[in-house]
């Protein structure tokens, strides 16, 4: 059934409504409630079925400027379920406001299962997952009514923007729109002699990011386009690339995690810890550069022998940290050679038959746990996800139920935390810490105040005795129940099980948070720090860092920045992919806990 997108009523100040417009009245429906304001884009209505789509006209003839829409309609029609409808903008034509940096020329501001229009989490997350970017957000929360303080909150530029239109966060009945929507125009906003329709169509034009939705919606971007998109020098493998699309196509991978699979393929010989921090900026996200760099290191192993014992166990860990269809799809794609091809397709089959792929079942069981652990502080939640994951990858738990029946010994809370930071030396960590260090509580240990207290920041030739003076006092701060940040640069995985294996004794929550900056960046800071470090020092730092999985502490946050623009690949919040990113490769001690069982 086509249903027709109901006419958005103005805001009371709304300057460019017209006499034929729908005004709203009562803003009850709004006001004390959570709402999303985004730009109000300068396009066509259009509707977007699983079997055809129309603008607000149901029965829009051709255009030119819809041919753009109807080829994007082609990629993603069976991905939008039976039922279902999504409401956007096209962007192909110029109409009054001519945009010369959008992400694709389609964005979709809401979708509806029936009568029942998407929370704006959920429809933000849905689109991406199809490929379909949403309009920017340009004040998020508790909506007052009042002008002047969205007059606060942010400022248009009138030359560039149309306006702006504020929902509801919370999802709605399709009866109740026009209480839970509302827009505010520009004055004057037409400002054209001749309607767009029967003008020539003058597309719009397209920003550097474009090219990474194109691949998310299902479009096989030349190598060197996307090479460019993604701020890359070297001339990619087209071969690969073209392998990587046709195998990320037909296991069903799209949106986000087409994106990380074929840039993965792009980087896939490149070192882990240099794609993890200089795709941060042109992927937009940590999380994303974060989840190519996971990609891109897997891979290889991928394509190592691999003890047959030990491997379903191994995958399991894998599988809680990364798209496991998009792995695969990398790793074939990737290998060097017939061996290595073959140990990837041997991976494969033992990945399904442990019921891993097609689709894993652990976002379930995560989600599940998340909700059965919700009420626990948080320390004890992130613990208590952190033990039931590894008690799953070793086969002795299957279900929620055992889940929280196997970690009631850590459900009360009442343990110590280690703040272990990783990060190559100029990354951030010391402001990071002076941060954390005001936290009641908290002790800070430290080798570089260690080595000024003997005499020396920069003299490294005590190092040896230096590490066992602060391992010993990490274990007496932890013995104590006090919380602690731990301060190195903890480049390589040897160097972090040293500090971990002391936490483990006393039974503490391990949490790692790891800095990334790119090599050039670093260059520029070490420049400009009170204590730099020689060059070839910082060079070399750079070519040990290995930065850990998630799944090397209970919890690991990743920050492109500086502590005051901390952006975390969290591994506790929703994302495109909708997996979880905890994971052991198997390569650690397992926690004491796991071990005494």
């Amino acid at each position: 059934m086509r249903v027709h997108y109901p006419r958005t009523p103005h805001l009371p100040w709304s300057p460019g409504a017209t006499a034929d417009d729908v005004r709203a009245g009562d803003l009850a429906g709004l006001v004390g409630r959570r709402v999303v304001i985004t730009e109000k884009l300068d396009g066509e209505n259009t509707t977007l079925y699983r079997d055809g789509l129309h603008a607000r006209s149901l029965d829009s003839a051709h255009h030119p400027s819809r041919a753009w829409i109807k080829a994007l309609h082609g990629r993603v029609a069976g991905r939008i379920p039976e039922g279902w409808r999504i409401c956007g903008e096209n962007l192909f034509a110029r109409h009054s406001i001519a945009y010369d940096d959008l992400d694709g020329y389609f964005y979709g501001f809401s979708v509806w299962d029936g009568e029942r229009c998407l929370d704006w989490d959920s429809t933000v997350r849905f689109l991406r997952s199809i490929g379909i970017p949403t309009p920017r957000v340009l004040f998020r929360g508790t909506f007052d009514g009042e002008e002047r303080t969205l007059g606060k909150a942010f400022r248009l530029d009138l030359n560039r923007q149309e306006g702006y239109v504020v929902r509801v966060e919370e999802g709605f009945a399709f009866g109740e729109f026009g209480s839970r929507v509302a827009k505010w125009v520009r004055p004057s906003h037409v400002q054209t002699d001749t309607h767009w329709m029967f003008a020539s169509v003058v597309p719009n034009g397209l920003g550097a990011t474009a090219p990474l939705w194109s691949v998310r919606s299902g479009v096989d971007v030349e190598a060197a386009e996307l090479a460019a998109a993604v701020g890359l020098d070297a001339k990619p493998d087209v071969a690969i690339l073209a392998d990587a699309y046709s195998r990320l196509d037909v296991s069903g991978s799209f949106g986000d995690a087409r994106l990380v699979g074929a840039v993965a393929a792009l980087v896939h010989d490149r070192r882990r810890a240099d794609v993890m921090a200089g795709l941060a900026a042109p992927l937009g996200t940590v999380a994303t550069a974060r989840r190519v760099g996971d990609v891109v290191g897997l891979a290889r192993r991928l394509h190592q022998a691999f003890d047959d014992e030990q491997r379903r166990v191994g995958l399991a860990r894998m599988a809680f940290g990364t798209d496991f269809a998009v792995l695969h799809a990398v790793a074939a794609a990737t290998a060097p050679d017939a061996a290595a091809a073959e140990q990837v397709a041997w991976s494969a089959l033992v990945a399904e038959d442990a019921g891993l792929l097609p689709r894993s079942p652990l976002p379930a069981l995560r989600a599940a746990c998340r909700a059965a652990f919700s009420e626990l502080p948080g320390r004890a939640a992130d613990r208590c996800w952190g033990e039931a994951r590894e008690l799953f990858a070793q086969g002795r738990i299957a279900s929620v139920a055992e889940a929280v029946a196997a970690t009631w010994r850590w459900r009360d809370g009442d343990y110590p935390r280690l703040f272990h930071l990783i990060g190559v030396s100029g990354s951030g960590k010391s402001t990071l810490v002076d941060a954390m260090a005001r936290a009641a509580g908290t002790e800070v240990v430290s080798l570089d105040a260690l080595r000024s207290a003997r005499g020396s920041r920069a003299d490294q030739s005590a190092n040896q005795e230096v590490l066992h003076e602060a391992l010993h006092r990490l274990e007496v701060l932890l013995a104590r129940g006090t919380d602690v940040v731990w301060d190195a640069t903890s480049l390589t995985r040897q160097q972090r099980s040293l500090v971990d294996r002391v936490a483990q004794r006393r039974n503490a929550l391990i949490e790692h948070r790891v800095l990334l900056v790119s090599a050039s960046e670093l260059a520029v800071r070490n420049r400009e720090r009170e204590h730099p470090v020689p060059d070839d020092v910082l060079s070399a730092q750079l070519r040990r860092f290995d930065p850990p999985y998630p799944g090397e502490a209970h919890r690991v946050s990743y920050s492109a920045s500086r502590a005051d623009d901390l952006d975390y690949g969290d591994l506790d919040y929703d994302d495109a992919f909708n997996y979880p990113f905890n994971f052991d490769l198997g390569f650690a001690t397992l926690p004491s806990a796991l071990r005494e069982d």
